[in-house]
């Protein structure tokens, strides 16, 4: 090979051996930035049954939603479909469905409600218990009580803007009051 050959693939190598790290940071950089655009839409719900209220956290633990509730009617820790008791625990959003033209029928004599679970359902990964989600509702006058079959039930207004800051996987834990927790030990001892 001569001279002239050799320093040619000689300052193409070296060429790439210098540029190779700048290739890498750009690759790198492009990542990291991915990760922490991530991170700033990482969200997370907290149901505190002795407040009545639902808050939405940012991952830097900065509450950016504070609003009224209704939880089960029965307190404790949902046992089993039918006990009218909302499930305490962390769980995780499954999906985000339209709930306008859902009906539900209360068993208090009235029928089969249109609009009972307002315009969206919010599903949960509730683990063994089926059915259970974040709603609105056709009675507002419920909120920040005791009235669901073990829903989290919430305005309207506020299901919307909440629905607009949640995402299939995001975590939602639900906090027991002093009532639910006595219940459970009595569950417990049982």
């Amino acid at each position: 090979m001569n001279n002239r050959r050799r320093h040619i693939i000689l300052y193409i190598a070296l060429g790439v051996v210098i540029a190779l790290p700048y290739i890498g940071f750009g690759f790198l950089h492009g990542w990291y930035s991915d990760q922490v655009e991530g991170i700033k839409n990482a969200r997370f719900i907290i149901v505190d049954k002795s407040s009545m209220t639902l808050a939405l956290y940012d991952y830097r633990g900065s509450e950016l939603m504070n609003i009224p509730m209704a939880c089960g009617q029965s307190y404790g820790d949902k046992q089993k479909v039918g006990d009218m008791r909302t499930p305490e625990g962390v769980f995780s959003v499954a999906s985000i469905e339209d709930a306008s033209s859902w009906k539900h029928d209360f068993g208090d004599g009235n029928g089969e409600i249109e609009g009972a679970y307002g315009p969206l359902f919010i599903r949960l990964n509730c683990g063994k218990h089926k059915g259970i989600g974040i709603h609105g509702t056709h009675l507002p006058e419920s909120i920040g009580t005791r009235a669901s079959e073990g829903c989290i039930r919430l305005n309207n207004d506020d299901l919307l803007a909440l629905a607009q800051q949640v995402h299939p996987g995001m975590v939602v834990a639900v906090l027991p009051s002093v009532e639910d927790a006595e219940i459970n030990k009595t569950i417990k001892t049982k």
